[in-house]
């Protein structure tokens, strides 16, 4: 959102924060929980596929493989509920670099097809492992205390804390993106053997962005688990990695808002469509059709590159001269 303001962005902030803040008083907090999981499982994708170039198809082995791992220690081991985020941030993470370090040797659709085949592993070894509860999952994981101080059995509190989550990460992206690490993957991105040429270590970088990823992917897991109590085979299929794509895409790449308004989209019609059982495949089809017709940057990038062809129009062209009256305006 280079073309805004410092005070634009502020307010914008200030107005997200507002409206996450009053939102549960007229949307179901559950719900609002849910989308938020996933807008930060998306934006985890994009940060991978937009910033750096890089198509996964293999993010629900980290989302959850998370959530196994966080909902294990906390039924199991009886954890503290920031201790097993941790824990399962360090697993996604940990099974992230073990995936980074062969899949970011191949490019394209090689790299696609390792994530993929590294997803279909985890999904078999979560269907036949004991402690996973094979098809059952982990069921009723108990909502846990956060640093002995705040009880995640209350709905309000839960959904402080999964806000406050989700912002951090969402935080951390945006940090990312605007750094000079962040500058170095959009070279990547757009020319690998010139960044290569110029000293950069490409691996390396694409690596550590690989594992950045895996880790957020991770935080958005062990929050679901919070949220619905349960850790299912369903987290870690590959339908659940095509759906923080499509979100992507319906929300525009390359971009902060872009999940959050594709995660809006796509949850919102799960939810208040499920009543039309297989129908909802379809119907969400149709719109993905819709938005990659009319929306060739998705929802958020479209509106972007509309303020910004805008406020080109309005900059006076080079070579003009402005007359007296206007040169004489402060």
């Amino acid at each position: 959102m280079s073309f805004l303001s410092p005070r634009a962005n502020l307010a914008l902030l200030i107005a997200a924060i507002v409206c996450v803040a009053l939102a549960p008083l007229v949307v179901y907090p559950m719900f609002l929980m849910k989308l938020m999981c996933f807008a930060l499982l998306a934006a985890s994708v994009n940060l991978l596929v937009g910033y750096a170039g890089l198509l996964s198809f293999g993010h629900a082995m980290f989302y959850g493989s998370a959530g196994y791992v966080a909902a294990h220690a906390i039924k199991a081991w009886g954890w503290d509920g920031m201790a097993a985020i941790l824990a399962g941030v360090a697993a996604a993470s940990a099974l992230g670099l073990a995936t980074g370090l062969l899949a970011i040797r191949r490019q394209g659709i090689y790299f696609s097809m390792i994530t993929l085949a590294f997803a279909q592993l985890v999904y078999f070894i979560a269907l036949r492992m004991p402690f996973t509860g094979g098809e059952d999952g982990i069921q009723d994981v108990p909502r846990p205390m956060v640093l002995g101080l705040f009880p995640l059995a209350d709905t309000r509190v839960l959904y402080v804390f999964v806000a406050v989550m989700v912002g951090l990460g969402f935080w951390l992206i945006h940090r990312t993106v605007h750094s000079p690490f962040g500058q170095v993957l959009r070279a990547i991105r757009d020319n690998e053997p010139r960044a290569q040429s110029l000293g950069y270590r490409v691996l390396r970088y694409k690596l550590l962005a690989f594992v950045l990823s895996a880790a957020l992917a991770g935080l958005a897991g062990s929050l679901k688990v919070m949220v619905f109590q349960i850790a299912t085979l369903t987290d870690v299929h590959w339908v659940t990695s095509g759906e923080a794509l499509l979100i992507c895409i319906v929300g525009g790449m390359q971009t902060l808002l872009g999940p959050v308004l594709g995660a809006m989209v796509i949850v919102t019609m799960e939810n208040y469509l499920a009543s039309f059982a297989e129908w909802v495949l379809i119907i969400q089809g149709f719109v993905f059709v819709l938005v990659v017709m009319l929306f060739r940057k998705g929802i958020a990038g479209t509106f972007y590159a509309w303020m910004e062809t805008r406020r080109e129009r309005r900059r006076p062209q080079a070579g003009t001269t402005l007359d007296p009256a206007q040169q004489a305006r402060p």
